[in-house]
């Protein structure tokens, strides 16, 4: 498709984030990054962290590029810490033997368990507490149906619980109830 990401966008991307104009072609905007990774490390004593969200959606080529960031000069050290930040399925993808060579890049791999059902309710608190307020929103029955949706996913709880909040402001209710729930579930994300 015409939105998939290239590596000339990846490192053009990456060179737009450090402040840095880019070079046109691939290659040269990979020395560029490079040497400004060094310059980083170097002169200013800077750790680059890069995070690479949705990196279930990279393809090999992309997994490739991203390889070679973490093992530009072939040392011990790799010139930056990298965070890959995706679905269960990019973990699913790197167990192949085809993705071994990145896979014994990872130092660290963690996997956000699912929450239970009162872990739902406590997550919708604070979510709630961080937008700024302490009123309870979501009703206990609301709370069920938000869990039975979502089987704990955290990914999914936002998704609801903001449809449902935007659904609650339009039709003027400052309680979100079961029902309301069961009709954003039926309406709009079926």
């Amino acid at each position: 498709s015409d939105s998939k990401l290239t590596p000339r966008h990846f490192y053009k991307g990456l060179l737009e984030q450090l402040g840095c104009e880019s070079k046109f072609y691939r290659g040269d905007a990979k020395r560029q990054l490079h040497r400004e990774v060094e310059l980083m490390r170097g002169i200013h004593r800077l750790e680059p962290v890069v995070v690479v969200d949705e990196a279930h959606l990279l393809d090999r080529e992309m997994l490739e590029e991203v390889r070679f960031l973490l093992n530009c000069k072939m040392d011990a050290q790799s010139p930056m810490a990298l965070i890959l930040v995706g679905q269960s399925e990019l973990w699913d993808k790197l167990r192949l033997q085809s993705y071994a060579a990145i896979r014994q890049r990872i130092d660290l791999q963690c996997k956000l368990p699912y929450f239970d059902r009162s872990q739902v309710g406590e997550y919708l608190k604070r979510q709630l507490a961080y937008a700024g307020t302490d009123h309870e929103i979501f009703s206990d029955e609301a709370v069920n149906e938000v869990y039975r949706f979502s089987g704990g996913s955290a990914r999914l709880i936002n998704k609801l619980s903001t449809h449902c909040l935007i659904y609650g402001a339009q039709i003027k209710r400052r309680i979100i109830d079961d029902h309301m729930v069961k009709h954003v579930i039926q309406g709009e994300l079926s």
